[in-house]
């Protein structure tokens, strides 16, 4: 592990100077990972076939090579990078999802019973609503407290332990966990007030 670790550190070095032939080596060491993160999701949000584990995190993968550079400093970090394109990803599927069966408007839900069993072939209605009326509160909260909105990312989106959390923003373990219990309880709560 601190192997990998290591060698993560060194490939996401070579990216800050130019070296884009890194992001494949890099991806190549942590797809495992990426796949574990983008299967946990999966388990979250039943989804269609076309939006299965290995496409969430091909997509998140061209979402971080994309035209801007990576700009990662650590293993930690590049996983809350990996975590904020996962979330992009779904929540956009869950929004057009929602758009599509019911003409746009998004009804707020409560984030009781997230975590879903993986069988089933598509994001249910439900399951769309909840997921783009999670991700239209954390945009309020990112308004309000932008670090919060962070630890929610990486610990919801990126399933990151509040350690790693921490280490990819550079805060204290303790910062982490008083902020993962504020963001969560205003989530709920914003996901419960009407709209």
């Amino acid at each position: 592990m601190e192997h990998t670790q290591t060698t993560v550190t060194r490939l996401l070095d070579a990216l800050q100077v130019g070296d884009r032939d890194a992001l494949e080596d890099l991806f190549s060491l942590v797809y495992e990972e990426l796949k574990g993160l983008a299967h946990r999701q999966r388990r979250r949000w039943q989804g269609n076939n076309t939006l299965n584990t290995t496409a969430l995190v091909n997509e998140a993968y061209l979402k971080l090579v994309g035209p801007a550079q990576i700009k990662a400093e650590s293993r930690a970090h590049f996983f809350a990078l990996a975590a904020k394109a996962m979330r992009h990803i779904l929540c956009n599927y869950a929004r057009d999802r929602s758009a599509q069966k019911r003409g746009g408007g998004v009804e707020k839900l409560s984030v009781d019973g997230l975590e879903l069993p993986e069988q089933g072939a598509s994001f249910s209605e439900e399951q769309a609503d909840t997921l783009a009326a999670l991700d239209e509160a954390l945009r309020r909260l990112e308004q309000v407290d932008p670090r919060q909105g962070k630890v929610v990312e990486c610990r919801f989106f990126g399933g990151l332990t509040i350690e790693e959390t921490a280490a990819a923003l550079g805060i204290s373990p303790r910062t982490v966990k008083r902020d993962w219990a504020l963001a969560q309880a205003w989530l709920h709560r914003e996901m419960r007030s009407p709209t």
